[in-house]
């Protein structure tokens, strides 16, 4: 793999097994409002694309706007107060990330996570291990369009062709591809190794050490074809 400058990670899934937390969120605040629970596994297929967007389909269909929107500001803030109770990094990574830094590659998060959840989590489980952390903000479109991913690496001074983006899902491999970047997919996180393939996964990583070995070029690119 040629230089790299810059790895810049997803989080939920990828860095950090999010799902308990996000599930249990998610139920308290469907059963707040009156409405029937989600299971853990279709929290899983829900997330990806945002809050918003995961909100919209854990609620039944026909559901009014207003309260759709009750659902979706009550778990920003229930969220927001529970988001670290249950997760917990994925084994590895931090070894992972300390040996990138060591090498002199940048290292950022890139979620659609919001925020502020996203800065908070960066910041108590990789303390000073990240250059960058970004969620989604108002007036910055959220992945997979590249704006986000776009705007980290100018902040980073990295170009397109100095920068690998890592995640666990079909929208990760859509925003690297919408920013020029080479996509690197992990198969421990939400979506299967298959569905990962299918949906057009090119360098699928297995074990973080993979990683640290695939971008510090100690061995070839594993490619599936």
């Amino acid at each position: 793999m040629k230089q790299i400058q810059a790895a810049v990670f997803d989080l939920d899934g990828t860095i950090l097994d999010t799902l308990d937390d996000l599930s249990d969120s998610l139920a308290a605040v469907l059963r707040r409002a009156g409405l029937p629970e989600r299971t853990r596994e279709e929290t899983r297929r829900f997330v990806g694309n945002g809050i918003r967007l995961l909100i919209e389909r854990a609620v039944p269909k026909g559901t009014e706007q207003s309260k759709t929107d009750a659902v979706y500001a009550d778990f920003l803030s229930y969220y927001g107060a529970h988001c670290a109770e249950k997760t917990a990094p994925y084994p590895g990574i931090a070894e992972t990330l300390r040996t990138l830094r060591s090498a002199g590659i940048r290292t950022a998060v890139v979620s659609n996570k919001a925020d502020g959840p996203v800065k908070a989590l960066a910041s108590r489980y990789f303390p000073a291990l990240f250059d960058a952390a970004v969620g989604e903000r108002e007036g910055i479109r959220r992945k997979p369009a590249p704006d986000s991913l776009l705007d980290v690496m100018e902040r980073l001074g990295v170009s397109p062709g100095g920068t690998v983006y890592i995640g666990d899902s079909d929208v990760d491999i859509e925003t690297a591809e919408n920013a020029g970047v080479p996509c690197l997919s992990v198969t421990w996180g939400f979506r299967s190794r298959d569905f990962l393939f299918r949906h057009g996964a090119t360098v699928l990583i297995e074990r973080p050490e993979e990683l640290t070995a695939l971008l510090l070029d100690k061995e070839k690119e594993k490619k599936y074809d």
